[in-house]
């Protein structure tokens, strides 16, 4: 069993599907080019362990061709993309107690008061 990334014309995941192993073929042929064809849209294959594309695909992550990776959306306009992992990164890293980002004040609040 496999998954597979739906993207739409701008490379944004639509929908992941649970598909055929990648290792089968459907009517000949491979599952991406099979499942691209039967829905007119481009398919890529996804994994849950990361071994492909650096991230799971979910709806709305864009598919970066070039790095032949899925992104998700950026959380905040502060993060920067961490170009061998593909995730978003807070531009100063989270305590160890962990906290919330203050977007405004660009920094981790720990203990926030409910």
């Amino acid at each position: 069993m496999a998954h597979y990334a739906f993207l739409d014309n701008n490379n944004y995941v639509t929908e992941v599907i649970t598909g055929i192993d990648e290792t089968e073929t459907i009517e000949g042929l491979d599952p991406e080019k099979w499942y691209s064809d039967f829905r007119n849209l481009k398919c890529i294959r996804t994994s849950y362990n990361a071994k492909i594309r650096k991230n799971y695909a979910g709806i709305g992550y864009f598919y970066d061709e070039t790095r032949d990776a899925f992104i998700a959306p950026k959380p905040y306009a502060s993060w920067i993309l961490n170009e061998n992992t593909c995730q978003w990164e807070a531009p100063i890293p989270m305590p160890t107690n962990g906290g919330i980002w203050d977007e405004v004040n660009k920094k981790w609040i720990t203990n926030p008061t409910l």
